[in-house]
């Protein structure tokens, strides 16, 4: 078990956090939103946390200065916008570049054709990296308004003529009648919450539901596969469980598991962020 940590990357950094809140940069806008995991005082004077252009407080979002209701930020190659949600999400998780690089490199030293699968997969940020690394890619989601969001950010990323297959579905339904029709992927990325729904109503538990998914998606890898990767947030596990869960249906190549984690640009503290699962063909 193991810390992916970052430092942030040109367009994102963590200011500082603490007190139930963290402050961050995305691009030119500074942001304050609620963590309920950081309740240790903060590093930076008040004086700053006053200065960011906006923050989520228990009206919403209270802004300081003209910030608009959405902007581009970029991460290499890849444009995507920042919203301010009405549930104090941005639509980007910036500790999942680690993941995105990680991606990126599978696909582009493979020198083969490879099919990725995106399961969950909200505002499209990791179905663009794989798309421009040169995979072919199933995005799937069951909310309407985030496929439209990761298709604002694929014609912002200039990725209209890549090989999208953009999908409103329950998940789980989605992955058995992928089974049922003998399709196959090198790699599967999901990022299942702890409950939800599905399009038709269909519902969504974590602890009922994943083992049964990782057991679908199991008998969706190709003869060739490349990588699993699982992100979960707001769940009351450990990264373990993920480990577990994986080595049932996965019984061949590597697992990597622990949390994702943002060290502050003000000092040395980590704010972790979710914990992950990285299976790997060897």
């Amino acid at each position: 078990m193991r810390i992916l940590q970052t430092n942030g990357w040109e367009d994102y950094e963590l200011l500082d956090s603490g007190e139930g809140y963290r402050l961050e940069r995305f691009g030119e806008y500074t942001i304050a939103k609620p963590d309920p995991q950081a309740i240790w005082q903060r590093g930076l004077p008040i004086s700053v946390w006053k200065k960011a252009d906006a923050t989520f407080e228990k009206e919403g979002w209270v802004r300081r200065t003209d910030v608009p209701e959405k902007w581009l930020v970029h991460y290499k190659k890849i444009s995507f916008y920042t919203k301010l949600t009405p549930f104090k999400h941005t639509g980007v998780f910036p500790e999942q570049h680690l993941h995105w690089d990680f991606i990126s490199h599978a696909i582009t030293q493979s020198k083969r054709e490879v099919k990725v699968l995106n399961l969950f997969a909200y505002t499209g940020i990791a179905s663009l990296i794989a798309a421009f690394a040169g995979a072919e890619v199933t995005h799937v989601d069951a909310s309407r308004p985030a496929i439209g969001w990761a298709r604002e950010n694929q014609e912002a990323s200039k990725l209209a003529d890549k090989p999208i297959r953009w999908i409103l579905d329950d998940v789980v339904r989605f992955v058995e009648k992928e089974v049922r029709r003998g399709n196959t992927y090198e790699g599967i990325i999901m990022d299942p919450p702890v409950y939800g729904h599905g399009p038709g109503g269909e519902l969504w538990d974590f602890p009922k539901n994943f083992p049964e998914l990782v057991k679908l998606c199991s008998q969706l890898l190709s003869d060739k596969p490349l990588f699993v990767i699982v992100n979960a947030y707001a769940i009351s596990a450990s990264s373990i469980m993920l480990e577990n869960v994986l080595r049932d249906h996965l019984t061949k190549g590597k697992v990597e598991v622990g949390e994702l984690a943002i060290q502050e640009s003000s000092g040395k503290r980590l704010l972790s962020t979710g914990i992950f699962a990285r299976w790997s063909a060897e």
